[in-house]
């Protein structure tokens, strides 16, 4: 069994991790990938200039989701006997977890329904709804 879990950066991803090691002791087997997805638009405009620093942006704010939101969780899941790894990457996020679920091969996405309000209530919700909708393979929304 391969899962996916996908993070938000919020704390609502704890409940994910949580329900995804749930699942995973009841497998005989389980690999899990960690994954949070980087909210980037290809079709921006930007001047020469920006276009310039942005694979610096891109491949700082990998580092940073790296250390405060994936290592952290994937450091948990290993704490509890669980294999685990982390992938982070730029783009829409309910294609790109799809996407990823899709190319490992996973039997089962796993993500939180967010609690955050205004904005990100908005895309975050959006972004779930989409991958409910078009998934290639299941996906548990956890409350």
């Amino acid at each position: 069994m391969k899962l996916v879990i996908g993070l938000d950066g919020q704390s609502s991803g704890e409940k994910a991790l949580d329900f995804a090691k749930t699942v995973a002791s009841k497998a005989n087997s389980c690999e899990m990938l960690v994954v949070y997805v980087i909210e980037w638009s290809p079709f921006s405009f930007q001047t020469a200039e920006e276009n310039a620093q942005r694979h610096k942006r891109r491949e700082e704010e990998i580092s940073i989701a790296m250390e405060r939101v994936v290592d952290p969780a994937v450091a948990s899941l290993k704490e509890a006997g669980l294999s685990a790894r982390a992938i982070v990457r730029h783009g829409d996020v309910a294609d790109t977890i799809d996407s990823i679920a899709h190319s490992e091969g996973a039997t089962q996405i796993i993500v939180a329904r967010s609690s955050a309000g205004g904005l990100t209530s908005r895309l975050f919700g959006s972004s779930t709804a989409n991958l409910v909708m078009n998934a290639r393979v299941p996906v548990t929304v956890v409350p």
